[in-house]
């Protein structure tokens, strides 16, 4: 089956076949394209060998002198980046160490989920004793599907995707709700088999890993113990919306090749009426910001039905003043009303031609790096 799907795929996605060498993705996502023709190592396999000393699961420190060792290793790990990218060090000269930055990044997600705070809600339940926050996921690894997927950006696209249960947003027009919202039950995995999937996938052709949801956000300490055990070079993409925590921000930093994020809202208001999440743009550009000094990045911006002005527009115009020449915008209009949107008039139909035209025009004139 996945023979016959990498054999056929350039048919299905014609626009894909020379996608890694378009301009514009070798201009904003240039590591991204190495990784994913195997010319260098994915960040997660330089994470697995950047060693930190003196430590191990059973030494006590406090949660601030981990993170302060976090912080030095994690500029050891650009160094290493560095060298390596300059062909100035290869992968295979770097020995898997006894704990390394990746086990500490393991070691202080399971710090974090004992009180949560993954995400910007902060429900502060001890997820390891299998307790329940607003995402609902408790202590266990729960899927929804994995599949090679053909209907992402051309770039990305043969992406081994891998749908994760639960989210931390709740979107009343969600295209997922099944998964989201929990109308699904999920299958469990362990970190093993996923790490054989991932093997598995990359092996039969696939460009990428690509963790969505859902949201991966709750499941981060299980695709971590993945990574740690997976054996292939394969970029990792985290699909996302982006409400992560300032502390989730800092474990990704090292393991995420590119961000794949959600950009909905423009104002607040409009986020906590339709996704019933507070303070939604100030926490989802902050994270933008951050991850846009280490990470490449695609920001996807969903069109909404009569929220051309008060959304898209200032959700554009705040990427062309923050982040312009360092991402890739896709501007959508894939949205339908399902879920619950028939409960709120204004979103309760597609986007008209007339307001696609509209944003199309103003990433235009912003001069933005956008597909559609």
């Amino acid at each position: 089956m996945i023979k016959n799907l990498v054999m056929v795929w350039p048919l299905v996605r014609f626009d894909a076949i020379n996608s890694l060498e378009y301009h514009l993705v070798k201009k904003i996502l240039p590591r991204y394209v190495k990784v994913a023709k195997n010319e260098l190592p994915a960040k997660f396999q330089i994470t697995k060998r950047i060693s930190c000393i003196g430590i191990n699961d059973e030494k006590t420190l406090t949660e601030d002198e981990l993170w302060e060792l976090h912080m030095k290793a994690t500029k050891e790990f650009y160094k290493v980046v560095k060298k390596i990218d300059e062909k100035k060090l290869k992968l295979e000269d770097l020995k898997i160490p006894k704990f390394s930055l990746l086990d500490l990044k393991i070691l202080l997600t399971k710090i974090i989920m004992k009180s949560c705070e993954l995400c910007e809600r902060k429900c502060g339940v001890n997820r390891l004793e299998n307790k329940k926050g607003f995402c609902k996921v408790a202590n266990e690894c729960l899927i929804s599907s994995e599949f090679i997927h053909m209907g992402e950006e051309f770039y990305i696209i043969p992406s081994h995707t891998i749908f994760f249960m639960g989210c931390t947003l709740q979107c009343q027009f969600c295209q997922n709700y099944t998964i989201s919202q929990w109308y699904e039950r999920g299958e469990k995995i362990l970190p093993e088999d996923l790490a054989l999937m991932i093997e598995m996938r990359r092996n039969g052709g696939a460009r990428n890993v690509n963790f969505v949801g859902g949201e991966p956000t709750p499941s981060l300490l299980w695709i971590l113990e993945a990574l740690k055990k997976c054996k292939v070079n394969i970029p990792t993409i985290w699909n996302s919306n982006f409400y992560m925590s300032e502390k989730t921000m800092k474990i990704l930093d090292g393991v995420v090749d590119m961000h794949l994020s959600d950009f909905k809202y423009g104002k607040n208001e409009c986020a906590l009426r339709l996704s019933k999440i507070p303070k939604y743009f100030d926490i989802v550009a902050r994270n933008h910001k951050m991850a846009s000094l280490t990470t490449e990045m695609t920001i996807r911006h969903l069109v909404l039905p009569n929220h051309v002005n008060c959304c898209t527009k200032p959700v554009l115009e705040w990427i062309a003043n923050n982040l312009r020449n360092k991402v890739i915008v896709n501007v959508m209009e894939q949205f339908r009303p399902e879920f619950k949107a028939h409960e709120y008039p204004e979103i309760n139909r597609c986007v008209s031609k007339k307001e696609m035209e509209e944003a199309i025009d103003f990433a235009k004139e912003l001069k933005l790096n956008f597909i559609t």
